[in-house]
């Protein structure tokens, strides 16, 4: 009969859980993010808290003010700043200031006699078609960003909404932290320290996800915008971004961006540019992520680098681009529970 009453609690639990995550769904991006910040900002809101010892409120509401100022701010003024570079790009390609077919002519002439067959086929290249099929694809695109655009600049409902759940969860998930991890603790069906050790890795977990991958991503992305501003290049804090976001992606990561056109700046006659771009590119933004992520990440966890690459992949593919940081924090997770399970498994079959 015990086992029964149990049985039924255990499945009303999870159907009023289950129904509870669905009404937070619409919402699910700002409880996520609220979550990840106040993890992050969780040492900076202690140390405001031996300042004012006993304030906790006050101390909570410090941090989110800096949290404020230090990110969304910033982050709102990139926004804006993409957009206004991303439409000026897109009108210099569509206009055609920004071509290929005049770097390929180039390419075409400068041909050593033993690549004869490679001119023999781009000299059937229609150089005018391909510029009218290079617009083609490049208009639509530019057409959906500024559809982006322009509901980015309206500022919608719902995105104000979703900010100030984020702020005011925040606020109460510093406040309160110490005592929602203590009865998360106490509510996890496992032993003390399987908990204490899944509840340390994931926290390590978004700490070095933030500062070992999207930390990294964007000083690499600060690093490439700068080089295209000092060389005089179309859109800096466009291709920064890119490379910012591509960095999110291990091995080949912001060469996806710089690489290519510093190759187009060579053809295009540009050698000097072109020479400095690759060099740049090759010793400072390529290797700020071996310097940089051991000093970011320090003890968090590690993984393999194909498991980072697989894991934000598939998180873009499934929930978009909350899933940059999903997926490695699943993976996390998902490395540190099997490794507990076969530690288990192994102590339990061991010889006393």
């Amino acid at each position: 009969m015990r086992t029964s009453e149990n049985r039924s609690f255990l499945i009303l639990l999870g159907a009023i859980s289950v129904a509870f995550v669905w009404v937070l769904w619409p919402f699910s991006g700002a409880v996520l993010w609220a979550t990840l910040l106040a993890i992050i900002f969780a040492p900076f809101y202690r140390r405001v808290l031996k300042s004012v010892p006993e304030k906790h409120n006050l101390a909570a509401l410090v941090t989110v003010i800096v949290v404020v100022v230090m990110v969304l701010i910033p982050v709102a003024i990139i926004i804006a700043s993409l957009i206004d570079q991303g439409g000026e790009l897109y009108q210099r390609v569509q206009s055609g200031e920004i071509s290929l077919a005049h770097p390929l002519q180039q390419l075409k002439s400068a041909l050593p006699a033993w690549a004869a067959s490679l001119g023999d086929r781009l000299a059937s290249i229609d150089f005018s078609a391909l510029r009218e099929r290079l617009s083609g694809l490049v208009v639509p695109a530019g057409q959906q960003l500024a559809g982006h655009a322009i509901n980015i600049g309206q500022v919608t409902l719902e995105f104000v909404a979703s900010l100030l759940v984020m702020l005011y969860l925040l606020f109460f998930l510093l406040r309160d932290g110490d005592e929602l991890n203590a009865r998360i603790r106490e509510a996890l069906p496992l032993s003390p320290s399987h908990t204490a050790e899944i509840l340390d890795v994931f926290t390590l977990a978004v700490r070095g996800t933030i500062k070992g991958i999207v930390l990294v991503a964007l000083i690499q992305g600060a690093l490439g915008g700068l080089i295209f501003w000092l060389l005089g290049l179309a859109g800096p804090l466009l291709a920064g971004a890119l490379m910012a976001l591509l960095s999110l992606l291990p091995v080949l990561g912001s060469a996806l961006v710089w690489v290519p056109v510093a190759l187009y700046l060579l053809v295009a006659g540009s050698v000097t540019k072109g020479l400095i771009l690759l060099a740049f590119g090759t010793f400072v933004i390529g290797l700020a992520d071996n310097f940089l992520r051991p000093i970011l990440v320090g003890q968090s966890i590690q993984m393999p680098s194909y498991v980072v690459l697989l894991a934000t992949l598939g998180g873009l593919a499934t929930f978009g681009a909350n899933g940059f940081v999903i997926g490695p924090l699943v993976a996390a997770m998902f490395l540190t529970t099997w490794h507990i399970f076969v530690g288990s498994k192994w102590r339990q079959g061991a010889p006393k």
